[in-house]
């Protein structure tokens, strides 16, 4: 029986990995500064630290690390504040879940304001007990940390929670605790496709045709 469902956001509740992976190069944009390479695979790797001392190494851009770290961020909470919106079909899984009292979490790498603004818009906050973020916890996905504090939240374990995921890194860390694994769809982890599938439980292609039948 299921007891607790942690949700990643970006890729997999929300259709927002497109901000990230045009950010830097918006930022840049903004300062005259034209590219011609793949910022985007570049930025996926790093953190907001590397990237901002990659960006000015790189160009030459005269702004501190804190400074372009703002202003990219401030570009992205824009984009939570007013454009973020859900997957086709997702709210209606976790309406679903919330109307049998399935307790919710949030685990994700973006910034909790962020998050919240773009859940205060759209309504999604009286459905999860918690937003857990990479930064508060000190350390990312790539590490059980904030799935287990997830779980103490809502009162399940490794046996009666899901992971819902579009991440390969996230979904094979929860998968090697023993968490069960819902792996989602997005054009963003397209490469790593067939990965996510041989490691998960339930493979979801389209949250408006498939979704996963364990509530």
């Amino acid at each position: 029986m299921v007891k607790g469902l942690i949700f990643d956001v970006d890729g997999t509740i929300l259709d927002s990995m497109s901000i990230w992976m045009n950010a830097g190069e918006h930022y840049l944009n903004s300062l005259g500064i034209e590219i011609d390479y793949d910022l985007a695979s570049i930025m996926f790797e790093q953190t907001m630290l590397e990237t901002a001392q990659y960006l000015r190494e790189r160009h030459g851009i005269e702004q501190s690390d804190k400074e372009i770290i703002d202003g990219i961020n401030a570009m992205v909470y824009t984009f939570y504040a007013r454009d973020a919106m859900p997957k086709e079909g997702v709210l209606d899984f976790i309406k679903e879940a919330y109307r049998k009292g399935i307790p919710m979490t949030v685990a994700t790498a973006t910034d909790k304001p962020m998050i919240e603004a773009a859940f205060r818009r759209l309504g999604l906050h009286k459905y999860f007990k918690k937003i857990y973020t990479a930064s508060e916890v000190g350390s990312g996905k790539d590490k059980p940390e904030i799935f287990y504090r997830a779980m103490r939240a809502m009162g399940s374990d490794t046996k009666t929670t899901y992971l819902l995921d579009d991440a390969f890194y996230s979904l094979n860390t929860a998968h090697n605790e023993g968490i069960g694994t819902i792996g989602v769809y997005d054009f963003s982890a397209e490469c790593d496709t067939e990965k996510i599938k041989s490691i998960v439980d339930i493979y979801i292609e389209d949250w408006s045709k498939n979704k996963p039948d364990i509530l």
